[in-house]
């Protein structure tokens, strides 16, 4: 899309649109919306449009595409790789979607939910919760992460294992084409057999195709009960054992199944004040069980204690801690969630968002190890995850006393060693945090022929001007 000098009168039109709490345009007020979570991108904008409904939104779209002004959809600005951080040129404008906030409808009887995309993740669930239901889709981030986009990258979490990603807890979807036209798609239907599935398009999309401005999600029946453990293993296959083990026991009560490599826990009991491991000693590996039922009596704490006594008597449990109440069940889960604030603190850290099928895991991990400790002496290997699903979050941090920028200059080559090996075990380079801008040079590479060339279609059928959040996703898009 060729730079274009923005109208002078642009700002006005913007203005009459929005009114006056709808646009910013001082350096300061745009400034957070300019840089991305991590600190990897900083790029330009001329404005930040905050539009409070979805007319609004179209008819911003509608002005931006009659002057060639790029649009760079932002949610709650979480992404890990870039994805909703403007390129550093001139005559874009952000598009937030925080004040679009509502929740226009809830039906406890047919478990849906129809939010629009500003909605705090957060705040779905606890509205969820006080109508008796239950929104899964759980993360880091959900303080903070929208649905807009949580669904824009198809968002994973820790409860992958049991309710899929986003993509499987969205019904229907309201969506502002880049040239301004709304697909009124907030249908409720679990069966809907009329041709292409256009919802399913604008997840994953990453904000290229449109502008997803609202949402019918799915509910589920509110947890009644629950059990949850910190496990200490001697190894990688212990845990897969143990996740096999849960499985085989009933595989419908395991909510989340994740590992914790013991240096990713060192590095947290060092650098995240009051977090507490609660066993005898530390280990090398780590488990986090959680079993949740929507029934009272499924006997969750029998069953993990069984569980969890064949695995000890099998040598492949060391220790563990059952949480006794809601309190120490919060304790054992932030050791998991602080895990990126952790790596964060503890210095420069490139991080690998892979998957490989279940089974491969373990020697994902070891291979994964070996190979970065390999490349870069003295660097630590802080894998964690979601081994349920078979997503890995295999970073690296530096060495102790290497500078930061000199290990970051060598984040190609360590993606690059990551990847080699996820390849072989028939995996993917970006399990859920997306390609954003960090990773649009490996999808020709790992997509690449007739599944780019489709990729490209119908972003040219669908955004022929190239104006929705360009330099993400598509190489050279």
């Amino acid at each position: 899309m060729p730079d274009l000098p923005p109208p002078p009168a642009l700002p006005d039109a913007f203005r009459e649109i929005l009114g006056p709490q709808g646009l910013l345009t001082a350096p300061e007020d745009i400034a957070p919306a300019l840089s991305d979570w991590r600190g990897l991108y900083r790029g330009e904008a001329m404005a930040l449009l905050r539009p409070a409904s979805t007319e609004e939104v179209a008819a911003c779209v509608r002005l931006c595409a009659a002057h060639r002004i790029a649009i760079i959809p932002q949610g709650g600005n979480t992404s890990m790789v870039g994805g909703a951080t403007p390129e550093a040129r001139p005559g874009q404008v952000v598009l937030s979607l925080a004040r679009m906030n509502r929740v226009r409808e809830i039906d406890p009887l047919d478990m849906t939910m129809t939010v629009e995309a500003g909605l705090v993740l957060a705040r779905a669930q606890q509205i969820a919760a006080e109508h008796g239901c239950l929104f899964p889709l759980s993360l880091g981030a959900e303080g903070s992460a929208m649905i807009g986009g949580l669904l824009s990258t198809n968002a994973g979490g820790n409860t992958t294992v049991r309710y899929g990603n986003a993509r499987e807890l969205m019904l229907g979807l309201e969506v502002v084409l880049p040239d301004g036209s709304v697909i009124h798609g907030l249908r409720r239907l679990r069966k809907d057999n009329t041709g292409y599935a256009l919802r399913h398009l604008f997840v994953g999309a990453e904000g290229t195709l449109g502008v997803i401005t609202a949402a019918v999600l799915r509910l589920f029946p509110a947890p009644r009960e629950t059990a949850t453990a910190l496990c200490a293993l001697p190894d990688e296959d212990a845990a897969l054992a143990l996740f096999r083990r849960f499985r085989a026991a009933d595989e419908g009560a395991v909510r989340a199944f994740e590992y914790i490599s013991g240096a990713g826990m060192d590095a947290l009991l060092a650098t995240i004040e009051g977090a507490v491991l609660p066993l005898a000693a530390p280990a090398r590996h780590y488990a986090l069980v959680d079993l949740t039922a929507s029934r009272e009596g499924a006997g969750l704490a029998a069953l993990m204690e069984g569980v969890l006594e064949a695995a000890m008597e099998a040598g492949e449990v060391l220790d563990a801690a059952i949480a006794g109440s809601e309190a120490q069940r919060a304790a054992i889960w932030r050791l998991r969630e602080e895990q990126p604030e952790a790596q964060k603190r503890a210095g420069a850290s490139v991080k690998n968002d892979v998957s490989v099928p279940v089974s491969r895991v373990p020697e994902m991990i070891r291979r994964c190890s070996a190979a970065l400790t390999a490349l870069i002496p003295g660097s630590r290997p802080v894998p964690f995850g979601h081994l349920g699903d078979g997503n890995i979050h295999m970073n690296l941090l530096q060495p102790e006393g290497m500078e930061p920028a000199a290990f970051l200059a060598r984040s190609e080559e360590i993606m690059h060693a990551v990847n080699d090996i996820v390849r072989e075990l028939g995996g993917s380079f970006s399990a859920e945090h997306g390609v954003g801008r960090l990773k649009t040079g490996m999808l020709a590479e790992w997509r690449g022929g007739a599944e780019l060339a489709a990729m490209r279609a119908i972003k040219a059928a669908l955004d022929p001007l190239g104006i929705m959040n360009p330099g993400k996703l598509l190489p050279g898009g």
